[in-house]
């Protein structure tokens, strides 16, 4: 191989290598703006459901989630929302899940995990490990029957 064909053949593999690292970082940056964007719009979501319950004393129904879900900037990277007020009693603990929802980073470096909102307000990334068993152990059998249709 001549020195000519050496050197293009070496300029063509760093020039596809920077390309694959270069689409890689851009996967990867863009399922990390999606999931903060889906913590800071779950983040909203809380304050609202929190200013409600102080308004009315109680949680507010599905339906004001809904609505401001619909409201929100940035709600459509939340996704799925599950509200679980309906299960919720009034003297739940702070650390009652109060609405979660799935984030799938199937291309990504980011593994698949839940934006969780709790009781007191505050949003959390879960991984899918941690999520699962914690909120198993704060189901009751109606609502694990009700998930499940």
């Amino acid at each position: 191989m001549t020195a000519r064909k050496r050197a293009l053949l070496i300029e063509s593999s760093l020039v596809l290598g920077a390309t694959v690292a270069a689409v890689i970082g851009m996967i990867h940056l863009k399922d990390h703006v999606n999931r903060s964007e889906a913590m800071r719009a779950m983040t909203r979501l809380g304050q609202l459901i929190l200013e409600n319950r102080q308004e009315h004393g109680s949680l507010p129904p599905q339906s004001f989630v809904d609505s401001a879900i619909g409201d929100l900037d940035g709600a459509v990277r939340i996704g799925r929302v599950r509200y679980r007020a309906l299960w919720i009693g009034p003297d739940a603990p702070p650390e009652t899940i109060l609405a979660f929802s799935f984030k799938r980073h199937p291309s990504s470096l980011l593994a698949d995990g839940y934006v969780v909102l709790y009781l007191d307000g505050r949003v959390a990334w879960l991984s899918v490990a941690v999520f699962q068993p914690l909120l198993a152990g704060q189901q009751g059998p109606a609502e694990r029957r009700a998930a499940q249709e």
